[in-house]
């Protein structure tokens, strides 16, 4: 008895390849997405320097020194995870969807570059945003006893913080879970 021979997949038409080369060409259109992340995180550094420079003389001259230096360092947190996240959004986006970065084995090419898949950066985004959101009711907090409670703004601060925060351990729960499938199903195969 002869083992049955192995067949190449069928050869795809001129017209399927055409249109799977035309497809898988498509992806440049997020280029311009990503310089967009670029010009905000140009945006976000302006915010920051004017942040800095407008508060750091109220500072100076202000009774409370050391809450209005909390509160500028917050402020000034704040937009730096705003900034490191559109980096692992920009960087990780790129490389997963249009193409390598090509560094060259650059000393300062960080560590988790071309490491971070869409899971990873689903919960690197959450995460951001979830410190943003505590620092943003930290401040809120912060500030009580300078300017009258508005209720309102508190109360669906901390409703939003929340939310953030059960989303995220939803995020979490379901990328474990699935990392559990996979394992049962790598196991399951390995039986066989």
């Amino acid at each position: 008895m002869t083992a049955p021979k192995e067949t190449s997949p069928p050869r795809s038409g001129p017209v399927e390849r055409f249109f799977e080369r035309g497809l898988f060409g498509s992806r440049w259109l997020m280029a311009p997405f990503y310089f967009g992340l670029v010009a905000a995180l140009l945006v976000l550094l302006i915010a920051f320097v004017r942040e800095l420079v407008d508060e750091v003389p109220h500072i100076i001259t202000a009774a409370g020194m050391g809450e209005h230096a909390i509160l500028l360092a917050l402020s000034l947190v704040d937009l730096t995870l705003a900034g490191n996240l559109l980096l692992i959004v920009t960087f990780s986006g790129y490389e997963s969807f249009v193409s390598k970065i090509d560094t060259a084995g650059h000393e300062d090419r960080p560590d988790w570059m071309g490491k971070v898949d869409f899971s990873a950066l689903k919960m690197k985004l959450i995460a951001s945003i979830v410190a943003i959101s505590a620092i943003s009711l930290l401040k809120t907090f912060m500030q009580i006893d300078d300017q009258p409670i508005n209720e309102a703004r508190l109360k669906w601060q901390v409703i939003l913080h929340l939310a953030f925060v059960v989303s995220g351990a939803a995020l979490a729960v379901m990328d474990w879970l699935e990392s559990l499938a996979a394992k049962n199903e790598g196991a399951g195969h390995s039986i066989h």
